[in-house]
């Protein structure tokens, strides 16, 4: 079972910042990784996607979209920077990653097979 492990989360002020981690075995961050997010009642939501193999290539969620910014480094760690935090970005989020070719970075949580167990963000207003 492919261990995936998040961190980094916390609780903020509106209109300020967080970055998040996600840290996992070499083989598993060269494919599409993601970001999703989930509160109670509600699905989890596609945030932010990345091929790791050409990490240009990523897609937000219009929802984030100029506020949160998708990385990996050469350290197998997957980040997610958020900025301009808002009270409904409070959530927890969860990294996830899809095995095989990034064809195409997807913000669909059924495409992931692999998931960390969370951590919480929390934005006060």
């Amino acid at each position: 079972q492919v261990q995936l492990a998040e961190s980094g989360g916390g609780s903020v002020q509106a209109g300020g910042s967080l970055r998040l981690s996600c840290v996992g075995p070499g083989s598993t961050l060269r494919s599409c990784m993601g970001w999703f997010r989930q509160t109670p009642g509600k699905e989890r939501e596609g945030v932010a996607s990345i091929d790791s193999e050409s990490p240009g290539r990523v897609r937000y969620a219009d929802s984030v979209k100029g506020r949160f910014t998708i990385s990996k480094d050469n350290t197998n760690t997957l980040y997610l920077e958020l900025n301009n935090l808002r009270s409904e970005d409070t959530a927890v989020y969860y990294c996830a990653a899809k095995p095989g070719i990034c064809w195409i970075p997807s913000l669909v949580e059924s495409d992931y097979t692999h998931w960390g167990q969370g951590t919480q963000v929390t934005v006060s207003s």
